[in-house]
């Protein structure tokens, strides 16, 4: 089963992660500091969803650590931001993720981005020493 690991505080954002993963036969995963995020990409996480405009999740510090582990970029990351803040696209692109979406769009975009992931081959093994 295809695990979605998702760094989101908003549950209604969450609730329409998890109906539209349910719909692609995926699981969803919580994940609210960067251990976890880590430990769920090890563990053969396929996607990872960042709500960009989460203050209180340090989404920022968990793809540091994705990225000094050199597992960054195997696993996609979407970012999603509210429109009224477009400051948040900017931050979340430095940060490192490889798609970044309004909110609108990210909502319109959920069922593809899930199904896709679920092509997206899983890291074999950690390849840190």
């Amino acid at each position: 089963m295809s695990r979605v690991l998702a760094l989101v505080d908003d549950l209604m954002l969450l609730s329409r992660v998890r109906e539209a993963a349910r719909g692609a036969g995926a699981e969803v995963c919580p994940v609210r500091q960067p251990a976890q995020l880590l430990e769920g990409v090890r563990a053969g996480g396929r996607l990872v969803v960042v709500d960009a405009d989460s203050s209180r999740l340090p989404w920022g510090d968990a793809l540091a650590t994705l990225r000094r582990a050199n597992l960054l970029d195997t696993v996609p990351v979407v970012a999603l931001f509210s429109h009224v803040h477009p400051e948040q696209a900017e931050k979340a692109r430095a940060a490192g993720c490889h798609r970044v979406l309004a909110r609108s769009a990210f909502v319109k975009a959920l069922p593809g981005l899930i199904a896709a992931s679920a092509d997206h081959p899983a890291p074999l093994e950690d390849p840190t020493p």
